[in-house]
């Protein structure tokens, strides 16, 4: 069927839906779900207002993920292990896993009611996707986009790669560190001797220390403690005072300096193993230094941070990198501290397992050097690897870069032109997102990914490959895997020159940012249809892809083809545990996505989804109660209602609506049908699911509570016998053509919404009657168009009110102590208007069950005369007899093709005037043929009082 939904719509109306692809190194989790939702939600939609949707799955590789896993399988601590179990083997085995929850993913996917095609999924590990790559990388660097740089950006130490700022920004993590305060001795100047007070959070940067910045026109004091002269900023001072155990708050001042003064100064390092730094150790200026924190003086480690490497330039002064790429400290510190007694020895700066690392080793050895002044612990927000959860280090290393500074204004602009839901996104995150822009690192360390297509000459020389088929020209060799361990052999001669491949692989979001080109092969193939369809109409993700594939999307467009990348996109919240913390398996704070899909049906999880917070990028506390309030008060509800369609529906009934229905419910049920299905579309339009979703659920509460509750009596009265031959009533055929119009066209509306629910609601509806063709599927229908002459707002709004007195009436009932099958009087509406339509007056006086409405002109009220007479308790009476018969009937297992014969027994006076009186009523309100006060009593005859009256009352089949 869903092959057939595409199919039937031209390919020249096509709408192109770009679909995220996820890793399938993992099961799917409830944020899938919802996307998964999202995804499917609005190709239904289209689908059904004629577009050709087609719509292909797609699997994430490459990358750090898989790369994970391989490493614990094979128990692989370090890039030198892999390297040692060889490049090809490692690879391999990526290869062989990557897609091992492949399987689980098409149940779950099936299961949830999504339509997309997982058989011909494009993968990013296929060579025309690798190729296509090829093709967007050449492309930028024939732009002059690309570049190759040697900056400071966060490493991973355990994968031993860079970042982008992107993949920085998704795992921010509160921690605590220690910061300390450190005296550096100065050994030049007018201050020689005392001690410049620095302050820093990562004490593992201190041995790379070659400068300290001061603010030039700051003031900075000197004090003394104990024989020791220290210098340090004077709103410092001031500010640290406060400080409880601040060891300086009460140190005497001897002196005041500008910052000025201080320049030039030269002071001894803190450790003596690079001691000959070239032009280091001095005290420069600086405008980035602060009064609002730490001491005024900031220490300056170029490798491992922007400001430093910029002032290091300046300074010409060489980073000086005591840290390895895979975060251990170089072997001369090593060995200096480990001759100092300080266990460092192939420990990282920074693990997984210990967030502070060396921080306490090096606290250690300033204190033993006499140069710490204070420790202090602070909490706050650090990057930890988006993988593996590693606390990355801010660390100087080359790495090829796609220069999204120069694309700022155009990403910025095409932006403005793409429908955000929520539309907060647009200005908010993703909008500050661009204006904080910095150039992408694109390439990794790493060995499973697409290898960056550049050949380097050991003079510098490169070349950038776009193809295989430039491959094989400037190479001589065919390949047909472009993996890292196929083409790194491969070296290229031109011009007496021989060049090998770059070593880095590129950053797997790179790949899944070049999806829409890839997935295609463009433009080696399908490049017509690639351009008919860019822009992409519709995207969906959660909102962590603001700063991933949203982003890399948006980029690689303006770059590529100076447009946006989509059209609309619609952004999902995160779904937490119901206590509101994150999801955790560990914790089993929430309960297992397919089990509550098999418990309480796929429709209602979608529904419960699509009506949620969730779908407005807003974070959603996950209930399994909101899931089964769902199935309860929609799904299950609207199959109620279909079941009482099915009771009177049979083949020779005459399904066609009348032109101009003439009942005031009639009439208003489909007022409300096509104001509900107007504002469906216009939310649907916009791709406001949840408000598309939450008037479905109100309207299917209206058709239950009211239309069809107030409209029962209508069906029972002209109910044909069975046998009898005769035709459905002409009130009763003008309900059931009423109630088949509105579920027929409501199987349309909740469509792509609950898919299972639709179907059993068409099939049940389309086919109840003989010689009306239909087609095999709702979801092969047009999405119905809203008939503005049926949204009557009159009815609607003086419905409204109706409902509104009958609540009042109701509570004054209650108040009364006179439950609703007991007849009363009069009840007196007072409305400003003073006027209430007669067939609006006959419902208020069935629904709350009393012999006369007065309407006055007034302010609004509602009072009841709860006065009973011998009649109105007689007529109350033959009600709780209905009710009861209606009952055993139910008992019975009667249906209501079957009629029966009443037999209702009372010595009590009041009693038989009351079977006399309202006779008839008893024999209609309970599918009898007749009612008998006399002879052989039934075998279900029992004992009934009501009202002060004693019974007996049972039946017999007719």
């Amino acid at each position: 069927m869903f092959e057939k939904s595409i199919e039937n719509r031209p390919v020249e109306k096509a709408y192109v839906f770009y679909d995220g692809p996820p890793f399938a190194t993992g099961l799917p989790h409830y944020g899938h779900i919802v996307a998964s939702v999202m995804k499917d939600l609005a190709p239904r939609y289209w689908t059904m207002r004629g577009r050709r949707v087609e719509r292909t799955w797609g699997w994430d590789c490459h990358g750090l993920p898989i790369e994970n896993i391989i490493e614990k399988k094979l128990d692989l601590k370090s890039r030198a292990d892999i390297e040692a179990f060889g490049i090809g083997n490692f690879n391999a085995a990526c290869h062989d896993t990557v897609l091992t929850y492949a399987d689980e993913w098409k149940k779950v996917i099936r299961r949830i009611g999504r339509w997309v095609d997982m058989e011909n999924s494009y993968k990013t590990m296929d060579l025309s996707y690798m190729e296509s790559i090829w093709w967007v990388f050449r492309s930028l660097w024939e732009r002059g986009l690309v570049y190759e740089g040697h900056k400071p950006m966060h490493i991973c130490p355990r994968c031993e790669t860079a970042l982008s700022n992107f993949e920085v920004s998704q795992n921010y993590q509160d921690v605590t560190d220690i910061s300390v305060f450190v005296g550096f001795t100065l050994a030049s100047g007018a201050h020689a001797g005392a001690k410049l007070v620095a302050w820093t959070t990562t004490p593992w940067t201190l041995p790379g220390n070659v400068l300290l910045a001061v603010g030039a026109d700051m003031e900075y004091v000197l004090i003394e403690k104990e024989g020791t002269n220290y210098l340090i900023g004077k709103a410092a001072l001031a500010r640290l005072s406060n400080e409880k155990d601040f060891p300086l708050k009460d140190a005497a001042v001897v002196g005041l300096a500008k910052g000025s003064d201080l320049v030039g100064a030269t002071y001894e390092p803190l450790f003596p193993y690079f001691k000959e730094w070239e032009n280091a150790f001095r005290v420069v200026a600086a405008e980035f230094v602060s009064t609002e924190d730490g001491t005024q003086v900031v220490h300056i480690a170029p490798g491992f941070g922007d400001d430093d490497m910029e002032l290091g330039k300046r300074e010409q002064v060489k980073p000086l990198m005591h840290v390895k790429m895979n975060g251990t400290f170089v072997p001369e510190l090593v060995e200096g501290l480990v001759t100092d007694g300080f266990t460092v020895k192939d420990r990282p700066v920074k693990s997984k397992e210990d967030g502070q690392g060396m921080d306490v080793e090096i606290i250690k050895a300033l204190a033993k050097r006499g140069s710490l002044v204070w420790k202090k612990k602070i909490q706050h927000s650090y990057p930890h690897c988006w993988r593996c959860d590693t606390p990355l280090l801010n660390y100087a290393t080359s790495s090829w870069f796609v220069r999204v500074t120069e694309l700022k204004a155009k990403l910025l602009e095409h932006n403005e032109g793409i429908n955000w839901v929520p539309e907060n996104m647009k200005e908010g995150r993703f909008g500050k997102w661009l204006e904080g822009a910095r150039d992408w690192a694109v390439s990794r360390s790493r060995f499973w990914g697409t290898p960056i297509p550049v050949w380097r000459a050991q003079d510098g020389d490169v070349l950038c490959l776009g193809s295989r088929d430039e491959l094989a020209e400037l190479s001589g060799v065919k390949v047909d895997d472009l993996h890292k361990h196929v083409i790194d052999p491969i070296t290229i001669t031109r011009g007496g020159k021989v060049y090998t491949r770059v070593p880095d692989v590129l950053d797997c979001w790179f790949e899944s940012g070049s999806m829409p080109y890839a997935q295609l092969h463009y433009p080696f193939e399908n490049a017509e249809t690639f351009k008919a369809g860019f822009p992409a109409e519709f995207i969906a993700e959660g909102q962590d892809q603001t700063r991933g594939w949203f982003y890399t999307l948006h980029v690689l467009a303006a770059a590529l083809f100076d447009k946006p990348a989509f059209r609309n996109v619609v952004v999902n919240g995160i779904v937490l545990a119901e206590d509101g913390k994150k999801m955790s398996k560990r914790l089993n704070n929430y309960p297992d996505p397919m089990e509550v899909v098999e418990k309480h049906g796929a429709d209602a999880v979608r529904l419960y989804l699509m009506s949620s917070p969730v779908v407005h990028g807003e974070n959603l506390r996950f209930s399994e109660a909101g899931v089964d309030e769902v199935n309860k008060k929609f799904v299950m509800i609207l199959k109620n209602v279909l079941s009482f369609y099915s009771l009177y529906a049979t083949p020779t009934t005459d399904s066609r609506l009348p032109t101009t229905p003439t009942h005031v419910l009639d009439r208003w049920i489909l007022a409300r049908l096509h104001e509900t299905l107007k504002a469906q579309t216009k939310a649907m339009d916009a791709y406001d699911f949840a408000g598309a979703a939450r008037p479905l659920q109100e309207f299917v509460t209206d058709l239950s509570q009211w239309y069809v509750r107030r409209s029962r009596e209508r069906f029972k009265a002209s109910y044909p016998s069975p046998g009898s031959g005769e035709g459905m009533g002409e009130v009763s055929g003008a309900a059931l053509s009423t109630l088949r119009e509105v579920l027929e066209t409501f199987s349309k509306m909740i469509a792509p919404f609950a898919p299972f629910l639709a179907e059993t609601v068409y099939q049940a509806v389309e086919g109840g009657f003989a010689g009306q063709g239909k087609r095999l599927s709702v979801h092969l229908e047009d999405w119905p168009k809203a008939d503005e002459t049926r949204i009557d707002q009159d009815l609607l709004a003086d419905m409204a009110r109706v409902r509104s007195i009958v609540t009042k009436a109701l509570e004054r009932r209650a108040e009364a102590g006179k439950n609703v099958r007991q007849a009363l009087a009069s009840m007196t509406v007072s409305l400003p208007s003073g006027e209430l339509a007669p067939e609006l007056v006959e419902i208020l006086k069935d629904e709350v069950n009393v012999k006369a409405v007065i309407v006055n002109k007034g302010d609004a009220a509602v009072e009841i005369d709860a006065t009973l007479t011998p009649e109105l308790v007689r007529e109350g009476t033959s009600r709780e007899v209905i009710r009861k018969l209606n009952a055993m009937r139910k008992e019975g297992g009667l249906t209501i093709q079957d009629r029966i014969t009443v037999f209702v027994e009372s010595a009590n006076e009041q009693a038989n005037l009351m079977l006399d009186e309202h006779r008839d009523a008893i024999i209609s309100g309970t599918l009898a043929t007749d009612l008998r006060k006399s002879g052989a009593r039934p075998a279900n005859a029992i004992a009934f009082r009501a009202n002060e009256m004693d019974m007996v009352v049972g039946f017999e089949k007719a």
